[in-house]
């Protein structure tokens, strides 16, 4: 009608799936319906954000095994409200004692027992707890128990996912979950793990001993053993989480922040680095200038990563100078409005670091993965709020579940190089270089009281701190809601050489998602962009949020590119 402007479906500046989720007591928004109701039973019983964490951390095991489970690795970022405190719980496991670059000499395995790191997840979900939580563990972790023995019904993306997964449906202890009858599970077939509900009520009753000391190291330890395997029992008890300070920049007066190296973290920082330096509310939501600019900052943030990205127990790593404004400021020089880079190297942060103390600048140059993580996110009551990514590494990880233990064990290793002098060279007991970055926006510094408005993520191996970046833009340059930056058309770029599974090998390629349009594809082809159109809602990963309102409610998205659910109360 003339004079009226008619609301987009279930948005309010652009099209979305589905409305952003109000809440004003607490948020849940997870990668499964069950893990998400795991955290909000949590939350409506009493418990805080961490408490809720936790549930959801072990539910996720059960709900979504082809990306999660507690013999996997993962960041927890913590904000206390009270504390005006943010701490990252860095759960990444380590390399097995034994694993050498030699060892490996042929080539690292993408699954089985030889692609096994240390796992390190369940550490920190526990020390999460122990350091914040105010319910007791065995309460946390009792609604994963009862999806075990209840059962979780195989969804359409799952059976999807498993399709070419062999051993997951041909080794015995495998296949007794995921192919019982002989056959793998069918959409809306009951998945059930009693077996994994043992092994969560001895964690419940014992601790992080009975992991990495007591009879779930035993359990590993022995099958690694007896399947040609290299981890041992010192591996595991040798194995700590870590807590670490997160690291941060500022995006359009706000505080964003992420967790440090061996994360990737600092890439999401140095893409909002790059693109503040133009105006991207001018130059158009998902218009072909906005992505040209978000793609071309992308390329020059993964080639810094790919040089210098590594732990920080064995390498320096300059994530002050990475982060520098005037660092960015440099960098952006190299991005043409109207090209798209064909090579990109890496800069020389150094310059930009107030120390060297070892005179070592490690930076080896340069040299479509199938990658799985979870996400969630969760803000309580009382404004404190957990931002947490976990993952196997590859689809159900290593494909095998541990006999006795119901624990899919993760294929970790295939994330190293084996490159000389590469950052990420793979040495004992260290740990790779992750994709996993969770993410929070402050409307300032935290410990000077900036208030929480954001925590966003995603799985997806190099394509988060991609997505990250879309999703931060969306809503700090153009205003949309969450659930709106959620469901808006996605692009993703691959860079040569540089994606993180082994052997690391890629040829550029970009994807669109067709909802882009024509004019926007034939406009960034034209610029060089190696673009390819694929299905609406086909551009990957699965991005939740919950954004904090001016008037202290929470507003809450999951993606309906996966099977995620945002619960409020």
């Amino acid at each position: 009608m003339e004079g009226i402007e008619m609301e987009t479906p279930a948005g309010i500046k652009t099209e979305a799936w589905a409305p952003v989720r109000m809440g004003a007591q607490g948020a849940v928004v997870t990668n499964h319906p069950l893990s998400s109701m795991a955290g909000i039973r949590i939350l409506a019983g009493g418990g805080n954000a961490v408490d809720a964490a936790v549930a959801i951390g072990f539910a996720l095991g059960v709900a979504e095994p082809q990306g999660s489970g507690i013999a996997a690795d993962g960041f927890m970022m913590i904000h206390m409200k009270e504390d005006r405190s943010i701490s990252i719980a860095n759960g990444t496991g380590t390399a097995p004692l034994a694993a050498t670059p030699e060892r490996f000499a042929g080539g690292i395995e993408t699954s089985g027992i030889l692609s096994v790191s240390v796992p390190g997840i369940c550490d920190a979900l526990l020390a999460a707890h122990a350091r914040h939580g105010r319910l007791p563990l065995a309460d946390c972790i009792q609604p994963a128990i009862e999806l075990c023995l209840e059962g979780v019904p195989q969804t359409y993306f799952q059976y999807k996912l498993a399709e070419s997964q062999h051993l997951l449906h041909s080794f015995p202890a495998s296949a007794a979950i995921f192919a019982p009858d002989g056959v793998p599970l069918q959409p809306g077939q009951i998945r059930r793990n009693p077996d994994l509900a043992k092994t969560y009520k001895l964690i419940a009753e014992h601790g992080r001993d009975a992991f990495y000391k007591g009879p779930l190291a035993d359990a590993i330890v022995a099958f690694s053993e007896q399947t040609g395997g290299i981890l041992t029992k010192e591996d595991f008890a040798n194995y700590r989480m870590g807590w670490q300070e997160p690291i941060s920049t500022t995006y359009r007066g706000r505080s964003v922040y992420e967790a440090p190296p061996n994360s990737s973290g600092h890439v999401l920082l140095q893409e909002l680095n790059l693109i503040e330096h133009f105006d991207m509310a001018r130059l158009g939501l998902n218009s072909a200038d906005a992505i040209h600019v978000m793609v071309e900052a992308k390329k020059l943030a993964f080639a810094d990563r790919e040089a210098f990205l590594g732990d920080p127990d064995f390498v320096n790593v300059p994530i002050e100078g990475l982060l520098a404004k005037d660092y960015a400021a440099e960098r952006v020089r190299l991005i043409d409005i109207q090209r798209a880079a064909e090579k990109v190297m890496h800069g020389d942060p150094w310059e930009y670091q107030a120390g060297d103390p070892d005179g070592a600048r490690p930076g080896a140059g340069l040299r479509e993965t199938q990658s799985d993580t979870t996400h969630y996110c969760v803000i309580d009551r009382w404004g404190n709020a957990v931002d947490g990514l976990q993952s196997l590494s590859g689809h159900f990880g290593s494909q095998i579940v541990c006999p006795s233990t119901g624990m899919l064990l993760n294929n970790r290793m295939n994330y190293w190089h084996l490159d000389e002098g590469h950052a990420n060279r793979l040495q004992p007991g260290k740990r790779v270089r992750h994709t996993m970055n969770p993410v929070m926006v402050f409307d300032g510094a935290v410990e000077e009281g900036g208030a929480l408005n954001l925590c966003c993520g995603t799985p997806g191996a190099d394509v988060q701190v991609q997505v990250n970046m879309q999703l931060i833009s969306s809503i700090y340059d153009h205003g949309l809601t969450v659930a709106e930056a959620i469901h808006a058309p996605r692009w993703t770029h691959i860079q040569t050489g540089m994606t993180s599974q082994f052997p690391h090998t890629s040829v550029d390629g970009m994807i669109g998602e067709s909802r882009l349009g024509d004019a926007v594809f034939g406009d960034l082809t034209g610029r060089g962009h190696p673009l390819k159109k694929v299905g609406g809602w086909a551009g990957g990963a699965s991005a939740g949020a919950i954004q904090v309102s001016a008037f202290g409610s929470y507003l809450a998205a999951s993606d309906p590119r996966r099977d995620g659910l945002a619960l409020v109360l």
